[in-house]
């Protein structure tokens, strides 16, 4: 009897059926949802959460005005038109991985290059960020070939919009986010190399970064694939 007893109360009845579907639904609905609120999907600021940390940063959704395309190419060229400083093959800074805890470097650059840099999960992930990123989760990035375009937060809102724009036709494995710590009206930095333009000249300026990031996207010390970036257009295209 004890036997027959136990036998049937290991049968699973209609309603343990019905709650175990329902749990199913519930955590995959809520994997799904995970996913499309980390961004995996990019958006309309091209977050990549497979490449990194948001760091608490907000991202920046704002429709950009449409880039048609450069009028100079060559970077050299171009830096002379919109009266940007090019500075290339800097010295390498450091390349340790930091704590959250560890003291930032004294970076030799502004905005920074290369250095000992916060260690993994926790580099700036991919996208257009509305605010500042601390470079010492940005360097990270660039070691991973990453281009980190900044701008001045005073530029004016349309200026904004044509790098947001700008920025939308090659966002994988890149970066877009205010800086109000350096000296230049928008700045462009990969590995060792920084493109700084004091003053805002519109489409001269954007072909300045774009030559720019053609030259140095993908060129860091370590290799992109560590972070992975989503599919779609690049400096690399």
């Amino acid at each position: 009897m004890g036997q027959e007893g136990n036998s049937a109360e290991a049968k699973p009845t209609v309603a343990g059926y019905l709650v175990g579907l329902v749990f199913i639904v519930f955590i995959v609905g809520g994997v799904f949802v995970a996913l499309r609120s980390g961004g995996e999907d990019g958006g309309s600021a091209h977050i990549s959460s497979a490449s990194g940390s948001s760091n608490d940063l907000t991202p920046d959704t704002r429709t950009g005005t449409k880039y048609d395309g450069p009028q100079i190419t060559d970077l050299k060229a171009a830096a002379t038109a919109a009266k940007c400083v090019v500075r290339e093959d800097l010295p390498e800074e450091g390349h340790q991985h930091l704590g959250p805890d560890d003291p930032v470097p004294d970076y030799g650059t502004v905005p920074p290059t290369s250095g000992d840099h916060i260690q993994p999960p926790l580099q700036q992930a991919d996208g257009a960020w509305a605010d500042p990123a601390a470079p010492v989760n940005v360097v990270h990035s660039l070691e991973h070939g990453r281009v980190a375009i900044q701008y001045d937060p005073d530029l004016p809102e349309k200026d904004q919009l044509a790098l947001k724009g700008f920025y939308d036709t090659v966002y994988s494995a890149a970066l877009l986010f205010p800086n109000p710590d350096m000296p230049y009206a928008a700045a462009a930095t990969s590995w060792r190399n920084l493109i700084g333009c004091p003053d805002w000249m519109g489409q001269k300026t954007l072909d300045a970064i774009r030559a720019f990031g053609v030259a140095h996207w993908g060129h860091g010390r370590e290799p992109m694939s560590g972070f992975p970036a989503l599919s779609g257009p690049s400096f690399g295209t």
